[in-house]
């Protein structure tokens, strides 16, 4: 009788290993399928391959370890980036944009994933990009601002993902797991600076912050208005709060007319669709930019077609994709021999009708 041929453990091995090279993130069931092995005996395998450094392990899935990971991007093999965002439209429309142009530059594929502000999602997500086999992930976790996502459990999850990622407009604080990760930004508070100082400098002693309460980004907006404030030495007024975004133009314009009653005759809005719908409200209350109260829009993305034109602080978003794709593939080449980066760029204001004091653009 014929006997039944079998391999050793230094065969099978051999063979994931071939066979993670050559699809980069794998599932680890999807791989057992790939070479035709019980699954139980591929994770064993595995389990000992990781504990041996040969392999990466997280979230059910298995890569090579980042010093290897170099190979996948060798000429002939396709790169594939993932790009988990909150959402699309707008702001992140040209953050993509950025990332896609470059990707497309280095010959790499760019694979978009969305988790919504309120869905909780980035997990499962990341999950999802992760079986297309990437090599590495462009991440916009949604860290709620009024909680501390940033800094504990919810973050420790980026630092085992099985490839390389860039934050991308996010700010990992400095005890934070993520803080380990490369990073790429706009610079908000020198972004509110930059719109508190121009309106400084046209005799506005104080200026009212009128912000949202749902997103990352607009807390960087209200603690670079605190600084800034305090650093110029307006006089402080209380942040004017946008609750429902959109759906609280009336009354956040009730708010304004009273701040404008009290002596405050200047206003920054986060965001441009906020400072859109604030402008016609003004207008029916007797209020009217730049006359009676001067506006600067933070976001820039639809400001210049305000009725007038509004001055608006403007984030390089599509820099900001087309550097952490750039910062990405630097990391795929150099794996950990390339120090840690943080990079931080800074907007620029673009002076426009809606707060007087001149047309043109202003960069600092």
């Amino acid at each position: 009788m014929r006997g039944v041929m079998t391999i050793t453990a230094e065969q099978r091995r051999a063979q994931i290993l071939d066979a993670v090279r050559e699809l980069g993130t794998v599932r680890v069931v999807d791989l057992a399928e790939r070479i035709g092995m019980a699954p139980v005996t591929v994770r064993r395998d595995v389990a000992f391959m990781a504990d041996s450094g040969l392999l990466r392990r997280s979230h059910g899935a298995v890569s090579l370890p980042r010093d290897e990971r170099s190979s996948a991007a060798a000429p002939g093999r396709e790169l594939v980036v993932g790009m988990l965002v909150p959402t699309v439209g707008s702001y992140f429309d040209e953050v993509i944009d950025g990332a896609r142009r470059a990707a497309a530059a280095a010959g790499a594929r760019l694979v978009l994933g969305i988790a919504s502000y309120e869905s909780g999602e980035d997990i499962a997500q990341v999950e999802q990009l992760l079986d297309a086999g990437l090599n590495g992930m462009l991440l916009t976790p949604n860290w709620r601002p009024d909680t501390d996502d940033a800094d504990g459990a919810d973050a420790a999850w980026l630092r085992e993902l099985p490839v390389p990622a860039v934050l991308t407009e996010r700010i990992a604080p400095p005890q934070s797991a993520a803080a380990a990760l490369d990073s790429v930004g706009s610079d908000h508070h020198h972004g509110v600076l930059l719109a508190l100082r121009h309106l400084r400098s046209l005799g506005h002693e104080s200026v009212a912050l009128v912000a949202r309460q749902d997103s990352w980004t607009s807390h960087q907006v209200r603690v670079g208005y605190a600084e800034g404030v305090r650093l110029l030495g307006l006089e402080p007024y209380p942040v004017i709060d946008v609750k429902r975004p959109s759906l609280d133009s009336d009354a956040v314009a009730a708010r304004v007319a009273e701040a404008v009653a009290g002596g405050v005759r200047a206003v920054l809005v986060h965001n441009d669709q906020e400072a859109i719908q604030l402008t016609p409200l003004l207008r029916a209350r007797g209020l009217r930019a730049p006359d009676d109260v001067a506006l600067i829009s933070y976001d820039d993305v639809f400001a210049a077609l305000a009725a007038p034109p509004l001055t608006a602080v403007s984030p390089p978003k599509r820099a900001v994709g087309a550097a952490a794709l750039d910062l990405l593939i630097r990391r795929l080449g150099e794996g950990d021999n390339l120090p840690v980066h943080h990079v931080r760029l800074l907007p620029e204001l673009k002076i426009r009708t809606s707060c007087g004091g001149g047309t043109g653009a202003e960069s600092r």
